[in-house]
C-alpha cells in the first residue's frame, strides 16, 4: 500500500509539476550546448510567405466585425495575405456582417456540420504556402502574423503556435484560476519549443504548412490539437511563438469553463486513441517523451491518482503512519478544503482570488473524469458549442 501511494503520488506530482522542472533544466543544458534556437533562426534568410487567414465562426455576430476589423489591420505585405471567413450554419447576421467587407471572402452554407467539417471547406479554397487559424471571439497583436511566419524559413518547422492571453477581469473573481493556469501552461510550452516541439496547438492560433495539411476525421472533437500533431508525426516541429497572442475574455462564469474543460477532456481521450503511435518512443523519442509527459498522464490517469492518493493517505494514517504521512494528509485535506470553500464562495458570488486557483485545479480534474465519462458513453458530438465569456 505504501509502495502504490508513493508511486501514484510521484507521478500526480511529475505531471504537475514534475515535469516542468525536468524540462526547464533540459532546455537549460540543451542551450549551453546548442544556443538558443532563435539565434539559430535570426540567421536565416527568408521572404515573406504568402497566407490565408481562416476563421471559422458560428453565431458571432456579437463580435465578429471587431474580428474583421483586427484581422485587416495585422501588419503583413497586402499582396501575400488573404482572409477567408466560413460561418456555416450560422443562424444570425454574422454572414451579412462579413459580407459588408469585400476583401474578406466569406463561405457559408445554411447546414451546420461542425468547425472542422467547416475548416476543410475552407481549406480546398486555399492556394497559399502558410494558413493561420484564429478564432472569432479573439483579438491578435498587429505583428502576430509577422513573428509566426518568420519561423518557416526554418524546413523543419511545419506549424507554428501563437499564445492565448485570457483577460481576467482586474478584480478577481471565479474564473481567476483560468489566467493562472494559461501562464503556466505559456511557460511549459516555451520549453518545450526550445526543447524539440509543443506538444498540439490551440485553436485560439496557429498556423500550418498548407503542404503539410492532413484532414483530420468529421468526428474529431480537439481538431486543432490533431492537425498539428499529426504534422509532428511526420517529423516537423511545432514551434511555439509567444509574441504572437491571441487575446480573450475569461469565460463568463466556472460553470461555462467546465462546459469546456470536459469538451477538451472528452477531446484528448479522443486524440490519445488516435495518436497511439506516440505513445511508444521508438520513432520519436523526445516528442513521445513530450507528448507523454506533458498530455498524456494529466488526460488519463492522474485525477484516479489523486483520489487514490487521498484515500491510500488516510489508511495509512489510521493504520498508525507517521508524522510524514499525517502531514501530507493534512496539506491535501487543506487544499481540498480550499476549493471547496472556493466553490461555496462562487456560488454565493463572494470574491476571494486565493481560494479559487484550488478551486479551478480541481474543477479542472474533475472535468478530465466527466470527459472520460462522455468520450465513453458516446455524448460528445464534434460540432461546437462555445462558452459564454465576458
Amino acid at each position: 500500500m505504501v509502495y502504490i501511494f508513493w508511486i501514484a503520488l510521484f507521478i500526480v506530482f511529475y505531471a504537475f509539476f514534475g515535469y516542468g522542472i525536468l524540462l526547464y533544466l533540459l532546455v537549460k543544458i540543451r542551450v549551453a550546448l546548442k544556443g538558443k534556437r532563435s539565434d539559430a533562426l535570426n540567421k536565416l534568410s527568408y521572404e515573406w510567405p504568402t497566407v490565408t487567414v481562416i476563421v471559422a465562426a458560428y453565431n458571432e455576430a456579437d463580435c465578429i466585425e471587431d474580428k474583421i476589423l483586427n484581422t485587416l489591420a495585422l501588419d503583413y505585405p497586402a499582396d501575400k495575405i488573404s482572409y477567408l471567413f466560413v460561418t456555416d450554419g450560422s443562424s444570425d447576421a454574422t454572414p451579412g456582417i462579413i459580407a459588408r467587407y469585400p476583401v474578406v471572402k466569406l463561405l457559408h452554407q445554411p447546414g451546420r456540420s461542425g468547425k472542422i467539417a467547416a475548416v476543410h471547406r475552407a481549406m480546398r479554397e486555399v492556394t497559399s504556402e502558410i494558413v493561420v487559424f484564429t478564432d472569432a471571439n479573439t483579438v491578435l497583436n498587429k505583428q502576430a502574423v509577422k513573428l509566426i511566419c518568420r519561423h518557416y524559413a526554418d524546413a523543419k518547422v511545419g506549424a507554428v503556435a501563437g499564445e492565448k492571453r485570457v483577460n481576467v477581469d482586474a478584480v478577481s473573481d471565479a474564473t481567476a484560476g483560468e489566467g493562472f493556469y494559461w501562464k503556466y501552461e505559456s511557460a511549459l510550452k516555451r520549453w518545450d519549443s526550445e526543447l524539440y516541439s509543443v506538444v498540439g496547438a490551440a485553436g485560439e492560433l496557429f498556423s500550418v504548412r498548407t503542404s503539410l495539411y492532413q484532414p483530420v476525421s468529421a468526428n474529431s472533437i480537439l481538431d486543432d490539437f490533431m492537425i498539428s500533431m499529426l504534422i509532428a508525426q511526420k517529423g516537423y516541429r511545432i514551434v511555439y511563438e509567444p509574441e504572437a497572442y491571441a487575446l480573450e475574455n475569461s469565460s463568463a462564469n466556472v460553470g461555462e469553463e467546465l462546459k469546456r474543460k470536459v469538451r477538451i477532456a472528452a477531446g484528448g481521450i479522443q486524440s490519445i486513441c488516435w495518436l497511439a503511435p506516440l505513445l511508444l518512443p521508438f520513432r520519436q523519442p523526445v516528442l513521445s517523451f513530450q507528448y507523454v509527459s506533458h498530455r498524456v498522464l494529466r488526460w488519463t490517469v492522474v485525477p484516479f491518482l489523486m483520489i487514490l492518493v487521498l484515500l491510500l493517505n488516510i489508511v495509512i494514517v489510521i493504520r498508525g503512519g507517521g508524522w510524514l504521512y499525517q502531514l501530507l494528509l493534512a496539506g491535501q485535506v487543506a487544499f481540498y478544503g480550499a476549493a471547496l470553500a472556493g466553490w461555496l464562495m462562487e456560488q454565493r458570488k463572494i470574491k476571494v482570488k486565493l481560494l479559487f486557483v484550488p478551486y479551478y485545479f480541481c474543477m479542472m480534474n474533475y472535468a478530465v473524469l466527466a470527459g472520460i465519462n462522455r468520450f465513453i458513453g458516446g455524448k460528445q458530438s464534434a460540432a461546437w458549442e462555445k462558452a459564454k465569456r465576458k
